[in-house]
């Protein structure tokens, strides 16, 4: 076996380390409690092959048995996972894949947050050649007429964004105002369900394009927001540009890291 591949050492496992996590990942995405032939044709195993891993985790806490014999995390497992989630950053988690875009594309990257008063950037990325806009960590964007905003109202809940954009003190202008924009947000959640990404084209400034993405915490609801935006004479409109794609794998893993969920270390 070769010492390097794709440029990058390979390291030692232990494979059985790797077969047995997978029982441990299966109970993770279950629904609950699972017998033993359940669980462990869900690992791709056999039941005789899983039981000595089950022995050994339910020493350890991480797996239990009910009354029935079903198996189900243990509260090692919990406590690991609330560790997790105490240590997890989103912004953290997302700095490292704000730098590598920044780097790959060569455009202004931000990421922003809901704040109290909307979209709000609070990283930034210049771009590599000069783009004369006024962005800046602090800068409160349009809901409906950035790219960023955009992929926040496409991707919040239906009540959060009427809330977002009621008037003083909560009032119900809100529900009035997100029927009148009802056509449009239709047709941004289509748009971010089919490629990915939120798209501004020369607006809320001429000549300057932008894609976003939204990344996603543990309810489906936005956490923050990526985006890419440069002078349409280096970053294209165009949907299927590596641009928008590049943006959406950015935000998959991003939501990786914050939920686990499967799919979202895309490269």
């Amino acid at each position: 076996m070769p010492a390097e591949e794709n440029g990058e050492k390979l390291q030692r496992a232990v494979q059985s380390v790797e077969v047995g996590g997978r029982l441990l990942l299966a109970l993770a995405d279950g629904a609950g409690a699972m017998s033993l032939k359940d669980l462990a044709a869900a690992a791709g195993l056999t039941p005789s092959r899983a039981h000595p891993y089950l022995v050994s985790y339910g020493r350890l806490g991480l797996v239990e048995q009910d009354a029935g014999g079903r198996y189900d995390l243990g509260p090692a497992a919990l406590k690991m996972g609330l560790a997790c989630l105490q240590r997890l950053d989103p912004l953290k988690a997302a700095e490292p894949v704000l730098q590598a875009l920044s780097t790959q594309t060569g455009h202004a990257v931000a990421l922003s947050v809901w704040g109290n008063f909307g979209p709000t950037v609070v990283r930034l990325a210049e771009a590599r050649q000069p783009l004369h806009v006024a962005l800046r960590v602090g800068s409160v964007l349009s809901l409906f007429d950035t790219a960023t905003g955009r992929a926040f109202a496409a991707s919040m809940p239906l009540e959060a964004l009427r809330l977002a954009i009621a008037g003083p003190l909560g009032q119900a202008t809100g529900a009035s105002a997100l029927a009148s924009r009802s056509e449009e947000l239709a047709v941004l959640r289509d748009e971010l369900r089919r490629r990915g990404v939120a798209r501004a084209v020369g607006r809320p400034i001429p000549g300057v394009n932008a894609f976003a993405a939204p990344v996603l915490d543990l309810h489906g609801h936005p956490a923050l927001v990526i985006t890419v935006t440069d002078h349409q004479d280096r970053l294209a409109s165009a949907w299927d540009g590596e641009t928008p794609r590049a943006v959406a794998r950015a935000a998959r893993r991003i939501t990786h890291r914050l939920t686990g969920e499967a799919g979202g270390e895309e490269a």
